[in-house]
């Protein structure tokens, strides 16, 4: 938009503010509350989706006979003579207010075309049907409950700015449907998967936030200081370490849906605070957190979307089984005709690298050249649902060997239009293999890779005392409600994500 353009809107809003200002301060002149603490009692209220389910078979020009009471932001307005149609707008939906002069009174029906759009009102009144189908609160009373000093955007030109929408988040479920539509769908899936794990017996728990260590992904964490303790502690990567902690306890089932945090770059995938569920059973393997990801993923996006078949970002996808089953070797084989494996010549597999414009970290090996080249040029085309299995150890620190094909793991992703959705493995319960991977990482740590972490101590001595075979998986929840509502922008799906600062702002 040209310069000349905003000055000319902020100018126009400075004097709307003004002029409400100017109304408030009438108010409280008058001896007038215009920010109430309360409207009515819990209970006394009706939504308007309610109110809508309630009397949806009355006719148009009908009355119920009923009154009713309802609150909510005065988002329209229409005059006709001596009457006004108002819409106001609760969580549920709108409902219209259909105000006379001749009942209200000269003074209040005055008092009302004074209200702005924005203002938060209560009011009661017979619910009727108008001539012309619209379900409305035929008003005696109305209250101001709270003043609006901003204008509201204007609905078709005013909020189309995708960094004002996540930037100003209120003014985006104020005005677009479908914002809040993507938003609640995410509820939606977070209470399936709740539902089912649940039903199955999980014990959901919760793990700390500030760890003395990080672990359980490789990642760069947040660091943070405890004044009292006289400690650094870093905000969680993953909460894996201490979900094995319980099952060393004694508990079989256990999962958390909570936040992670990574400092790592932000885009359309990822951002650096994001919601995870994780969770362990006990004395199974990676085949059965196949089945049980195949169902938690199923039902949470049926629940939203209402079918097994979705599009996302012009593909049609289906959900239904059986998913496809391939190996990650086989994968980089098929899909980009690169034929490599832990036997490849170190310098041939260099030489693929390059050839395909990727860096080198000096401390990679063969297993994270593999899963680079996999990453780059497969996931991409991995659009129907596909279980990757089989990842190298070099990147699967916590993943127990896979017998038959040394240097490779249990560990399976989960890829659904070109972008993981699910990591899960057979967790590795023998505390000197893990011993040894730890210490293989904290050798990349020193050697610079900040993504490595240093020895869990605390960790290998739970192991010591012996955890149960088990399996464990991870769920990006924000990535699930990507793909649930076809959004494309991770920022879509996250209520407050993270921006970059305004120029003179925090």
């Amino acid at each position: 938009m040209p310069d000349d353009d905003i000055r000319e809107i902020e100018e126009q809003e400075s004097e709307l503010i003004r002029v409400r200002r100017a109304k408030l301060e009438k108010i409280y002149e008058s001896g007038g509350e215009p920010y109430k603490s309360s409207y009515l009692k819990p209970g006394e209220i009706s939504s308007a989706g309610t109110l809508q389910e309630k009397h949806e078979a009355l006719e148009p020009g009908e009355n119920s006979g009923s009154k009713a009471a309802v609150a909510g932001r005065f988002v329209g307005r229409r005059e006709h003579g001596k009457a006004t149609f108002a819409d106001l707008q609760d969580s549920s939906g709108k409902i219209q207010l259909l105000l006379r002069q001749d009942v209200l009174g000269d003074a209040p029906y005055a008092e009302f075309r004074e209200l702005d759009l924005g203002d938060w009102v209560g009011a009661t009144g017979e619910v009727v049907r108008s001539r012309r189908g619209e379900l409305s609160v035929a008003v005696d009373s109305f209250d101001l409950l709270s003043k609006s000093l901003r204008p509201l955007p204007e609905k078709w030109h005013g909020l189309k700015d995708p960094e004002v929408r996540h930037r100003q988040r209120y003014l985006d479920l104020m005005m677009n449907d479908d914002a809040r539509r993507v938003l609640e769908a995410r509820s939606t899936i977070v209470r399936e998967i709740r539902r089912i794990l649940d039903e199955k017996g999980f014990l959901e728990v919760e793990t700390p936030m500030l760890q003395q260590m990080p672990g359980g992904a490789t990642a760069r964490p947040f660091i943070t200081h405890h004044n009292a303790l006289g400690i650094d502690l870093y905000l969680r990567i993953a909460p894996e370490l201490y979900l094995k902690r319980l099952l060393v306890g004694g508990y079989d089932k256990v999962y958390e849906l909570n936040r992670n945090f990574r400092n790592e770059g932000i885009s359309s995938r990822h951002n650096p605070e994001f919601t995870m569920l994780e969770a362990y059973v006990a004395f199974v393997d990676y085949h059965h957190m196949m089945v049980l990801l195949q169902e938690l993923i199923t039902a949470a996006i049926t629940a939203v979307a209402g079918t097994t078949e979705i599009e996302f970002a012009g593909n049609s996808i289906s959900l239904a089984p059986p998913w496809r089953k391939v190996t990650m070797v086989e994968a980089l084989e098929e899909y980009a005709g690169i034929k490599a494996d832990l036997e490849t010549g170190p310098e041939k597999l260099k030489d693929i690298a390059r050839a395909n414009d990727m860096e080198i970290p000096r401390e990679a090996g063969p297993g994270w050249i593999i899963a680079e080249l996999y990453e780059k040029l497969v996931e991409p085309r991995l659009i129907q649902p596909t279980f990757v299995l089989d990842y190298p150890e070099e990147i699967s620190p916590l993943a127990r060997r896979k017998k038959d094909s040394p240097g490779f793991t249990e560990r399976f992703e989960i890829l659904v239009a070109g972008q993981e959705i699910a990591n899960a493995f057979s967790e590795l319960t023998d505390p000197v293999d893990q011993r040894g991977r730890f210490e293989s990482q904290a050798r990349k740590r020193e050697a610079g890779d900040e993504e490595a972490h240093p020895v869990d101590e605390d960790f290998l001595t739970a192991l010591e005392y012996g955890m149960p075979p088990a399996g464990g998986l991870g769920v990006g929840i924000d990535r699930l409600a990507m793909l649930a509502t076809g959004s494309q922008n991770i920022r879509d799906v996250i209520m407050f994500p993270h921006l970059r600062p305004q120029h003179g702002r925090s």
